[in-house]
């Protein structure tokens, strides 16, 4: 029997990399883990039917672990989406809220019935403060606990000879098109030899959404494996992006993690580095994203590096392999402990 089984839902890299995370925490604190994960379902053509396909796929994995043995103490399932069709109740972890990122006909069924889960769910693990703040009042029955995905520095920059990296998988919600407006503009930049790195994504994929890569000094990349990009955003001056909702933003506490200058536009959604990246520098915040990234490249602030490794530190490994031993186990397992507010933020 495992003490926890984590029901992963794994549509995406960042879900993929959070459930791995957990597990090897679940471990590290002295507890046995399983990774039930979802089968990819065929695309179908709407964000309803896709949620469902893979709400589906979720059920089958969760039921599957189920009948294979004796029954875990606690189920964690990852994402909402992953618990809407659940054939246990367990606790929820979670980047957003259907209520937040499903607007409009996207989320018709999905947003009523993850209230109804999210009631009865024993636990909630948000990824952040903003994810609790999307919920709203009458989905908040059950305590919640802030378990971020962790994010760590990938090596020592050898030099910074990238004047602008973006990356930009699913380039129409990254804001890709926002970004390279805001470099053309920066005729300056292109007169000194700078180039705006493109990674995440390709020609096709853009013109798919809609989107003309054609813009003088943009040098598209591609997908790329950890390692290469990593290695990129170590190189990289400043880390751009425009996203028009950001759920969380693993790419960007990366790069601020690696030292690189995140400038972004102020988007809606529980964008965890947001407020670290305005308390860094305020003036890299902007809708004015061709001015902020001038001011990253023209008048970077000496210190900048420095004070954004620190700003992150509560989302190192250990800080989060800390809070799931403390806190997350003695609450999945009901093991006893002393009252303490239901969420904390972080820093």
């Amino acid at each position: 029997m495992s003490d926890v089984l984590i029901v992963s839902l794994g549509s995406t890299h960042g879900l993929r990399v959070a459930d791995q995370q957990l597990a090897e925490a679940i471990e590290a604190a002295g507890a046995t883990v399983r990774l039930a994960r979802a089968r990819p379902p065929r695309p179908v053509r709407t964000l309803a039917a896709t949620d469902l396909a893979w709400a589906m796929a979720a059920r089958r994995a969760a039921r599957a672990a189920l009948a294979s043995g004796p029954a875990p103490r606690a189920i964690v399932y990852s994402s909402t989406t992953a618990a809407l069709l659940w054939p246990r109740p367990g606790a929820v972890r979670f980047d957003a809220p259907a209520a937040g990122n499903r607007p409009g006909r996207h989320g018709v069924w999905q947003r009523p019935l993850e209230r109804r889960r999210l009631r009865a769910a024993p636990l909630l693990l948000p990824w952040s403060e903003g994810a609790v703040a999307e919920l709203g009042p009458h989905a908040r029955g059950a305590p919640a606990l802030v378990l971020p995905v962790a994010v760590e520095a990938s090596g020592v920059a050898a030099g910074r000879d990238v004047a602008v990296l973006t990356y930009a998988a699913n380039p129409r919600k990254k804001g890709l098109d926002r970004v390279l407006a805001a470099w053309a503009q920066l005729q300056d930049a292109r007169r000194a030899g700078e180039e705006l790195l493109v990674v995440g994504t390709s020609e096709l994929e853009c013109a798919a959404a809609g989107i003309d890569v054609r813009v003088p000094g943009v040098q598209m990349l591609g997908p790329q494996s950890s390692a290469d990009y990593r290695a990129l955003v170590r190189r990289a001056r400043a880390f751009a992006c425009a996203p028009r909702r950001e759920d969380y933003g693993i790419a960007q506490l990366e790069a601020l993690a690696d030292g690189a200058q995140l400038v972004t536009t102020p988007a809606p959604g529980p964008y965890a580095a947001l407020p670290i990246a305005r308390e860094l520098d305020p003036r890299l915040v902007s809708d004015d994203l061709a001015g902020a990234l001038r001011s990253a490249l023209r008048e970077p602030r000496a210190d900048y590096a420095e004070r954004a490794v620190r700003a992150v530190a509560p989302y190192r490994v250990a800080a989060i392999r800390s809070r799931v031993a403390e806190d997350l186990l003695p609450r999945l397992l009901a093991e006893p402990r002393s009252p303490r507010p239901t969420t904390e933020q972080l820093g």
